[in-house]
C-alpha cells in the first residue's frame, strides 16, 4: 500500500460528511459504498447501515444554530386567540423580499379581509382577539414586561371561560386583567394609573376587577406603601439614603396604623415627603401628589399622622432616657 492509499477519502451521501473511502466490508472485507441513505458493501451486498438520521441541524440553517433544536418558528403563546399560529398575508413585498406592484398589494388587501372573516368561527372568538389585543395595548403603554402580558392573557381567557364577560365591557374586563396581573407579580401599579390607558373608566377598571379576584380567586398579593417607595424614588432621582429612610417610614407606617384605610401609594408619597425633609433634598406636596395621584390634602393629612407617630416616639425615647 502507497502512504497516500491511506489518507484517501470519500463523501458520504447519507451523512454529508467525508469519510474513509477505503473502509472495508466487516464481513468479506469488500468496499463500502454510501447510497441513498445506507452503506453497503458491493461484493457481498451486507447493508451495514440504514436509514441514518442526522441528529444536526437542517442544512437551510446558519452555522451558528447548529445547536439549536427549534426548527418550527416561534413559540405558542397565549397573547393571540389563536396561540399564534395564524397565517400572516403580506403587504408590500413578497416572499423574497421584492417590492410588490400596485395590482399585487390590492389583491392582496381583499384576501386579508377574507382571511381576518375567516379566522373567528364564532363571536366568542372575535371577542377574545378584541380583549387580548386590547391586554397588548395597555401592557405595552404601561411598560410593563412581555411575560406580564402573558399572565394577564391567561387571566382574560379565564375571565371568558367564567362567562364573567356577560354585561360588562370587553375593555373593562381586559384592564382588570392587566392590574390583576401587576396585584399578583408583586408590581406597584394602581388602579388609577391602569385607568389612564384604558377605554374605560377607572370605576369599571376597579368593579371588573372585584369580581375577577372574588369569582377566579387570583393569588393576590395585597399592596404596602412600602412597594411604591421604590418606583416613586427612581421617578425622582432621589439619593440612596432619603430613599431607604423613606422605607423605614413606610414600615414604621403599618406597624403603626398609620397605613390603615388609605391608598399604598399616598402613604409613600407621604413617607418620602417626610425623608426628603429630614434629609435636606425637599420635593413639593404637588410633586409627590402627582406622581402618587392622589391629591395634596391627602398627601398633607398622611404626612401629618405620621409626623405625630413620629413626635410620640421621640417624646417616649426622651421620656425613657430621663428615668433612666
Amino acid at each position: 500500500m502507497q502512504p497516500s492509499e491511506s489518507y484517501e477519502t470519500g463523501f458520504d451521501e447519507s451523512t454529508g460528511k467525508t469519510i474513509n473511502a477505503t473502509a472495508t466490508c466487516p464481513e468479506c472485507d469488500g468496499r463500502v459504498v454510501a447510497d441513498a441513505g445506507e452503506r453497503h458493501c458491493t461484493d457481498c451486498g451486507l447493508i451495514i447501515d440504514e436509514y441514518h438520521i442526522d441528529h444536526g441541524a437542517t442544512k437551510r440553517q446558519p452555522p451558528e444554530s447548529e445547536t439549536d433544536p427549534s426548527h418550527v418558528g416561534a413559540p405558542q403563546t397565549k397573547t393571540m386567540h389563536d396561540g399564534g399560529l395564524t397565517t400572516q398575508i403580506g403587504r408590500y413585498r413578497d416572499g423574497t423580499g421584492q417590492p410588490i406592484d400596485g395590482r399585487q398589494r390590492r389583491r392582496l388587501r381583499r384576501l386579508r379581509t377574507q382571511h381576518r372573516r375567516a379566522r373567528h368561527g364564532s363571536k366568542r372568538e372575535r371577542n377574545l382577539e378584541q380583549g387580548l389585543r386590547e391586554v397588548s395595548r395597555m401592557i405595552g403603554a404601561l411598560g410593563l414586561p412581555e411575560s406580564l402580558d402573558e399572565q394577564a392573557a391567561v387571566i382574560f381567557r379565564r375571565a371568558q371561560a367564567a362567562d364573567l364577560l356577560l354585561g360588562r365591557s370587553i375593555e373593562g374586563v381586559a384592564a382588570a386583567s392587566v392590574y390583576a396581573a401587576c396585584r399578583c407579580a408583586g408590581l406597584p401599579r394602581a388602579v388609577d394609573e391602569v385607568g389612564r390607558v384604558a377605554r374605560v373608566t377607572t370605576e369599571r377598571v376597579h368593579n371588573a376587577y372585584g369580581v375577577l379576584n372574588e369569582d377566579l380567586g387570583l393569588p393576590t398579593i395585597p399592596q404596602t406603601p412600602r412597594d411604591f417607595v421604590p418606583k416613586f424614588a427612581a421617578a425622582l432621582d432621589i439619593t440612596a439614603t432619603t430613599r431607604k429612610r423613606a422605607l423605614d417610614l413606610a414600615e414604621l407606617a403599618v406597624e403603626t396604623g398609620v397605613a390603615n384605610g388609605r391608598q399604598p401609594s399616598g402613604v409613600a408619597a407621604a413617607c418620602l415627603y417626610q425623608a426628603t425633609h429630614e434629609c435636606d433634598t425637599t420635593r413639593t406636596q404637588a410633586e409627590l401628589a402627582d406622581l402618587a395621584d392622589v391629591t395634596p390634602v391627602t398627601l398633607r393629612t398622611g404626612w401629618h399622622d405620621l409626623r405625630d407617630v413620629l413626635q410620640t416616639a421621640e417624646t417616649d425615647a426622651d421620656d425613657a432616657v430621663e428615668g433612666c
